[in-house]
């Protein structure tokens, strides 16, 4: 469902890594070693959010380099950074996702929503919300469209405590048929969706 081919990438004469090569079959997978390791890079470049140096991503057999429409398609992504569009709600990025998926706003993801504490803010713009109330935006929207493969940066950064249970959940169902791939120090959240720990260095 996620593949990595010779992944290479560097910042000036600063090698961050090269030669990653990996299969990912459904499943949670956790990037959790120290920083400074690539993990975000990493992410961002599987997101199509970052160019690679070298190599590509084959995301349900589709590249993101030859053909990224059809492959971002099948991908959701949940970066670190999640102000993006400061003047936009949390219902019009839902609804934007969403028609770019060609995908329903139904009654499953706005029950995520719920699930996740979100439904009071989704009328708020993102220049008003927490940095955890944002993040629980771009966690509902990885649920539109049914994605072969999620990708988070810090999924539960900023987030409470019910919430971080709600994602560990969610993460596990949605690892049942499909890659969630991300990168944490959250042991907790790691142990309670079953995650496998895999170190960037070790993607060759």
């Amino acid at each position: 469902m996620l593949r990595i081919d010779n992944l290479g990438k560097r910042y000036g004469d600063h090698p961050v890594f090269q030669g990653l090569t990996q299969t990912f079959q459904p499943g949670c997978v956790a990037l959790c070693e120290e920083d400074s390791t690539g993990k975000s890079s990493l992410l961002g470049i599987i997101a199509g959010a970052i160019a690679p140096d070298a190599g590509d991503v084959w995301i349900d057999g589709h590249s993101v380099t030859h053909a990224p429409q059809r492959a971002l398609a099948r991908l959701a992504y949940v970066p670190d950074d999640c102000l993006a569009f400061p003047a936009q709600t949390g219902r019009g990025l839902l609804e934007q996702v969403a028609a770019e998926k060609h995908a329903a706003l139904d009654d499953a993801v706005l029950d995520l929503a719920c699930r996740l504490g979100l439904e009071p803010h989704l009328d708020k713009r993102f220049e008003q919300m927490s940095t955890g109330t944002r993040r629980k935006v771009f966690l509902t929207a990885a649920a539109l469209g049914d994605p072969a493969v999620v990708v988070a940066d810090g999924p539960s950064n900023g987030l409470d405590a019910q919430a971080r249970a709600v994602l560990a959940g969610q993460f596990k169902a949605w690892s049942r048929d499909r890659v969630v791939l991300f990168a944490s120090h959250d042991a907790e959240l790691i142990r309670a969706c079953g995650a496998c720990r895999v170190e960037v260095a070790a993607l060759r």
